[in-house]
């Protein structure tokens, strides 16, 4: 069954516009009035908003979108963000790299011709950071992308795939993946991904499948664990790279200044995005 669009979802492109004006005037500390000026509503309907959208206050969640926040783990870290995400966490719950089984990369076979002989059931669903396009085959997930536009999110995903057969439907694996936005993760069991990808843009998702949820860690940080320091932009290339969006956590790694950095699918989603796991794993821990 299809996710319907639901209130959070229809507030987050408030949400997103006082996003934007908080990191454009970050330096000036806007008050709670003047955000809620810029998005044209009272600082009493704007905060309501905003705490049934992310859970919390627009306060609280500041605290973990600020950037200092991010250079004061990595200036008091002494061993890596990623070390310390993995041994600590931020509640140590929500650990989503347990839930997957495993990630099966297509055959070199079908990654040449385009995935002829595949068969791809699709959807697009309501989130809480916008409409969603999700693809999967008999072997699991295989694209899920924030989808503005969803004519072009689909004509991209028949571009990745030419010669494969689609089908629009919901199918288990679609409605299993798609519950991460309403269900505690550690609940909703085993997920498979079949991604068509190098050898080693499999190993960066792999390993940042083992980010928690609410953790962040750098490029730099995976290039390590991946046994290859130097290669900090491949890194940075096969995450941009990424098929999976929320699932694949790309969303999670910054940059080496503390900086957030780009994101395939908008800085402004990323900031959103992380602020809203924080925000889910703070109020699991309480």
């Amino acid at each position: 069954m299809q996710m319907k669009g639901s209130q959070s979802e229809l507030n987050y492109e408030r949400i997103a516009k006082a996003i934007r004006f908080l990191r454009d005037n970050r330096k000036e500390q806007p008050s709670l009035g003047d955000v809620a000026a810029a998005v044209n509503m009272s600082p009493y309907h704007f905060q309501r908003i905003f705490k049934e959208w992310a859970g919390i206050t627009p306060k609280h969640f500041l605290q973990f979108l600020n950037v200092e926040y991010a250079k004061r783990i990595l200036r008091e870290t002494h061993a890596s963000l990623f070390d310390t995400a993995m041994e600590v966490g931020i509640s140590g719950t929500g650990r989503l790299h347990d839930l997957f089984i495993s990630i099966e990369g297509m055959t070199p076979g079908e990654y040449k011709n385009g995935g002829e002989n595949l068969f791809f059931n699709y959807s697009f669903a309501s989130t809480p950071f916008g409409d969603i396009l999700i693809a999967t085959t008999a072997k699991g997930i295989c694209s899920m992308e924030f989808a503005d536009d969803r004519m072009e999110a689909f004509s991209a995903l028949q571009r990745k795939f030419p010669n494969a057969r689609f089908r629009q439907t919901v199918d288990r694996i679609q409605q299993k993946a798609l519950s991460v936005f309403t269900q505690d993760w550690s609940r909703i069991g085993e997920i498979k991904l079949h991604l068509k990808g190098t050898e080693f843009q499999l190993k960066v998702w792999e390993t940042l499948l083992k980010i928690p949820a609410g953790g962040m860690t750098t490029y730099g940080d995976i290039a390590t664990h991946i046994n290859n320091p130097k290669a900090c932009r491949a890194v940075g290339s096969a995450v941009a790279d990424n098929p999976v969006a929320l699932l694949i956590p790309c969303h999670r790694v910054i940059r080496s200044t503390g900086d957030f950095g780009n994101y395939h699918w908008g800085i402004v989603r990323k900031t959103a995005i992380l602020g809203w796991e924080a925000a889910r794993e703070a109020n699991g821990s309480e």
